[in-house]
Formats: C-alpha cells, structure tokens, sequence
C-alpha cells in the first residue's frame, strides 16, 4: 500500500502561540521557539489519537528536522491552536494538514505537563486530548511526519513497555490516561 505524501512545512518557529495560566485563560502570545526555550512557558495544545475500524490507533514519527523530540513516536497529531481559533477547529486543520484526514474530534480531557529535551528546550503545555474514528488512508506531509503506521492498543501497550524511551514524553502520559480512564470512547463506534 503506497503512503502518499505532500512536502510543505506546515510549523514555524515565529509562529504565535497562546499562553494560558493553569485555568486555560489565555494571558498573551509569544513566538513558538520561545515558548520552548529552557523550561518552557505555559501555552495551550492539543494532542489527537485517531483510531480505524479495527480500533488500531495511527502513530507519527517526528520529523527529524523537529527541535524537540525529533524521531520519536507520537500520536497521530499534536499541535497548537491558533489566536482566535477554537481547539476543534484547531484539531481539524492540522489533521489535515499533517495527515491528509477529515476528522470529527471528539473531547476527552485537559492536562498540564511540561517536559525537558536533553538541553536543546521544553514542551511546558495545557493540552487537550481528542479522538476521532473512521475509515482512512492517511496522506502523510513528509516535512512534517518522518513515518506513520497503525497499531494495535495491545501491541502498543507492549511496546512502551519494551522500548519507552523511543515515545515522547507526552503522549505515553496520554495514552495511560486513555487506556485507564477513557477506553470505552476509544473503541470503534
């Protein structure tokens, strides 16, 4: 089965992102890289785990040409929303924009958490979880996403077993939620 792809970068450094208080209240904006130097300032995210027919869920591998966590295994989409932007709507264009998907994001919760990579910067962000279910091809944007797959809850839980140091930071917080919290809403419909 042939991944199809589009090349066009999508993320930039002098992006404004919103920066929130710990009750998601949104205090100003400040450029991407500088909300991801040293610890990191506080700023709104979303992350979106998309599952198939078979309840398999689609991973992304970082680009590597990514600042933080480059080459890491992920969920299917992570990003920021922009000013004036409603986090759905936020989820639905990076979707596409990342994965060549048309998704109905579904909410699940919000947390905040906030990561260091090596000395190279930090993710420090209120993230909103969402899932979405359907029957896709993704059409991966290779400047954004290195590689992709689909891949069992089960075989997933065993992997991050064996090898987490290969997933990023925020999605195996993510996915234990899910699973624990959540996995009824993340079975197939």
């Amino acid at each position: 089965m042939p991944k199809a792809t589009r090349f066009e970068v999508v993320s930039h450094d002098d992006e404004p992102l919103i920066l929130v208080d710990g009750e998601d209240r949104q205090i100003g904006t400040l450029d991407k890289a500088s909300c991801h130097d040293g610890d990191g300032r506080l700023h709104r995210a979303f992350s979106l785990f998309v599952f198939n027919a078979d309840g398999d869920t689609l991973l992304q591998q970082r680009h590597p040409d990514k600042r933080l966590w480059p080459g890491f295994w992920s969920n299917a989409c992570c990003s920021h929303p922009r000013r004036g932007e409603a986090l759905p709507q936020a989820v639905v264009r990076r979707a596409d924009e990342e994965l060549g998907l048309a998704v109905v994001p579904e909410f699940l919760f919000k947390f905040q958490y906030q990561a260091a990579f090596a000395d190279v910067g930090s993710e420090f962000e209120l993230c909103s979880v969402f899932v979405s279910h359907g029957s896709w091809q993704p059409r991966i944007n290779t400047a954004e996403i290195a590689d992709w797959r689909w891949i069992s809850p089960e075989d997933l839980d065993r992997e991050i077993d064996a090898w987490p140091a290969v997933f990023t930071p925020w999605f195996k917080i993510e996915w234990q939620r899910l699973t624990s919290e959540f996995s009824a809403r993340i079975r197939p419909p």
